[in-house]
């Protein structure tokens, strides 16, 4: 592997990373694995970003913005779309244009909405939570029926019931997929029970181009979608909420309620739509940068890998001793950058920075800790 500094774009400097995937562009020499955000906008993304036309998305009048709204409108199947700063506003939204204040959504007890996104189920749409036990962060059908409770026939009790959410991948399942079957009997056992259907597809995309199911056909029963554009895609910000022209009509308001209108936004829709074009098929490179870290840190003194559950660009590492936070600390000292999850847990998620050789230093590293 070829490294060297150089300077792009308003003297700005980036890392030109010469390795047998081509050329890659890193904001430094470390091989930073604590998540597909730290991502950065490649120089086809920043070209891209500088030469969008914008209007004000406000008024709505973007041209950039409305392409990327139609285009994951159109790859989905559904009516409309709405582009937002985050993917948390992009749930948050989802949450408060099908709920009322006093309702209940249901979601799995690993959640990024449980666990992740500040309690704002609850402060901004002032619903309560049914918390589902999954497998890896993978709910059952039969108990998201049984945490369906409505107000109806409690004698007033009970809060209502009335928005099911699926995540796709699970974050905190370690990137585990859904199996199609499983997210159409959810859905269909929220439209039988009257409640509304919501998939987190921050990483939907993994989850596309690991199994070779269409984003229409994936989302097809769920009547909204959140996709994250700034994890494994790599735009530096945005996500996109689709739904029925009635649901994104309602989301409009809350976005401009949550403070997540934005004007000029073609600059950042452009990336966008770059990363729509040439970032989504190359997944499948990071899923299996991500088997061959697992396999090889499995086989080591000292760490555990499950590898049934390695089945998109994350590993979870069970540290044997409990030490994660000292195994972080001594990966860092060699240039690798990991996060602990808990004491004795650490996650690694592969990028589009990520190349084989910082897969080899990465297992080289961790090696010399056994």
């Amino acid at each position: 592997m070829s490294i060297k500094n150089i300077q792009y774009l308003h003297e700005h400097p980036i890392w030109l990373i010469q390795s047998a995937e081509g050329v890659r562009y890193a904001a430094s020499d470390r091989v930073d694995l604590r998540s597909d955000t730290v991502t950065q906008p490649t120089p086809g993304m920043r070209m891209a970003m500088a030469e969008a036309e914008v209007g004000d998305d406000v008024l709505g009048d973007d041209p950039t913005v409305i392409e990327l709204q139609n285009r994951i409108a159109n790859l989905t199947g559904k009516d409309a779309a709405l582009f937002v700063p985050s993917g948390t506003m992009s749930n948050a939204i989802a949450i408060r244009a099908q709920t009322s204040p006093g309702d209940e959504i249901i979601a799995e007890s690993h959640s990024h909405i449980y666990i992740y996104e500040g309690g704002g189920y609850a402060a901004l749409s002032g619903c309560s939570i049914a918390l589902v036990p999954g497998n890896r962060g993978i709910m059952q059908p039969e108990d998201v029926k049984r945490a369906i409770r409505k107000g109806d026939g409690s004698l007033g009790h009970y809060p209502n019931g009335s928005l099911v959410c699926v995540e796709n991948t699970s974050n905190r399942g370690g990137g585990a997929i859904y199996s199609q079957e499983t997210m159409d009997l959810i859905c269909k056992i929220a439209k039988d029970n009257s409640c509304g259907s919501h998939l987190d597809g921050a990483r939907m995309f993994n989850a596309v181009v690991a199994t070779g199911t269409s984003p229409e056909r994936m989302t097809r029963d769920f009547d909204t979608i959140s996709i994250c554009l700034s994890k494994g895609l790599g735009s530096p910000v945005g996500s996109v909420l689709v739904g029925s022209n009635e649901t994104i009509r309602l989301a409009h308001r809350w976005r401009k309620m949550f403070g997540g209108g934005m004007r000029q936004a073609g600059i950042i829709a452009a990336a966008g739509i770059y990363a729509l074009e040439n970032h989504v098929e190359r997944l499948n490179e990071d899923h299996l940068h991500a088997h061959k870290l697992a396999d090889a840190i499995n086989q080591m003194e000292g760490f555990a890998v499950d590898m049934k559950s390695v089945e998109t660009n994350m590993v979870y590492i069970k540290t044997i001793d409990n030490d994660a936070q000292n195994v972080v600390e001594k990966l860092s000292e060699q240039g690798i950058d990991v996060l602990s999850i808990d004491e004795s847990n650490i996650r690694v998620v592969t990028h589009l920075h990520i190349t084989s050789e910082d897969v080899e230093r990465t297992i080289s590293a961790f090696s010399k800790l056994t």
